[in-house]
């Protein structure tokens, strides 16, 4: 199991993560996430979601349902597509689209990103660097991710903020 701690800026409260994938085939499982907020003492969402990958491709695509806090239940479909910029593939241009809807597919919501990605191996003994830079394809806000080893930095245009240790 992962689990991670996270603090953002806008929720003021430290957020316990879990995540879990059971294999089902080769290049398919199903991954479980959950996560609890401390200020409240309540999970503030559980997603339940079936995950095919397609190394040929460098594509990966996931259909699954998600519950949040304000019991409302949404269906999601996701995917991702990478194209080596590199030779080495250690930069990438990535794209990445989603569709959420409720539970009566009423009311559907649709997104998507292009980024890109620099993964720097061994910028000092035993320190791996990954560097995202993108931006929201629907609300054109940038963002950035910084992720050192166990720590992630992420912020947007907007000046949303949050952090992430991995346990």
């Amino acid at each position: 199991m992962e689990t991670s701690l996270r603090y953002g800026g806008d929720s003021k409260s430290l957020r316990l993560h879990a995540k879990e994938k059971f294999p089902i085939a080769s290049r398919t499982f199903c991954q479980l996430n959950g996560e609890l907020d401390t200020r409240i003492g309540a999970p503030t969402y559980l997603r339940a979601m079936i995950r095919q990958f397609f190394p040929d491709l460098s594509a990966s695509i996931g259909v699954g349902v998600h519950y949040n806090r304000n019991k409302k239940l949404n269906f999601s479909v996701r995917g991702k597509k990478e194209y080596p910029v590199t030779a080495n593939g250690l930069l990438t241009f990535n794209i990445k689209a989603r569709c959420d809807a409720d539970e009566e597919f009423r009311e559907i919501n649709s997104g998507g990103a292009a980024e890109f990605c620099w993964n720097i191996f061994n910028i000092r003994k035993d320190q791996d660097l990954r560097v995202k830079f993108g931006c929201d394809a629907v609300d054109k806000i940038p963002y950035l991710q910084i992720r050192e080893n166990n720590w992630t930095l992420n912020a947007d245009g907007n000046g949303k903020w949050n952090v992430r240790y991995d346990l």
